[in-house]
């Protein structure tokens, strides 16, 4: 294929759906690049501007079947695929209190079952990323991120729940 291939999906940088972006491109050996956005509502906008382009979205994304339903004047699903998703992890900053159930802690709405069995205080973010993002500027205490956001942030891992095995989806304009 000659046409570059953009893929609109879940940003900031370092998000799994940015990893399932170039791991989908280079499997199939498509030239192309992942473009980010704080949502994939947002991401759908452009997607619609752009027969070509694609929209990757997460199975867990909290309103997926919204983009789905709400869509189906032009917009089908795909493809689909399995990644393992980076570690996700309970951390938080340096400098945070030891009583976590005291503390905020930033989540994105997916995993947020995770944040719940630590605290009653779950502060809703965008994306893991921006979870981590939260804690570093002090707008949380500790965050359910992914091990890369913690690591790259210089954040404590406090828990390590490990992979998930993740399903994302692609979807483009109907054929």
């Amino acid at each position: 294929m000659d046409r570059k291939i953009i893929i609109h999906t879940l940003g900031p940088e370092g998000t799994n759906c940015e990893k399932a972006g170039y791991l989908w491109l280079e499997s199939k050996k498509f030239y192309g690049d992942v473009k980010l956005y704080s949502t994939l509502e947002d991401a759908l906008i452009e997607v619609r501007k752009n027969t070509h382009d694609l929209l990757l979205g997460c199975a867990v994304y909290p309103d997926l079947h919204k983009i789905v339903f709400e869509n189906l004047d032009f917009l089908e699903i795909q493809d689909s695929f399995v990644m393992s998703t980076w570690n996700m992890v309970l951390a938080k900053n340096h400098s945070s209190s030891s009583n976590m159930e005291k503390i905020i802690i930033a989540c994105h709405p997916a995993p947020s079952h995770l944040a719940y069995t630590y605290s009653q205080n779950v502060r809703f973010v965008s994306s893991n990323v921006q979870a981590a993002l939260e804690c570093v500027s002090g707008k949380a205490s500790a965050c359910i991120t992914t091990l890369k956001a913690a690591q790259d942030n210089n954040l404590k891992v406090i828990q390590d729940f490990g992979e998930v095995p993740m399903c994302f989806t692609l979807h483009g304009h109907k054929r």
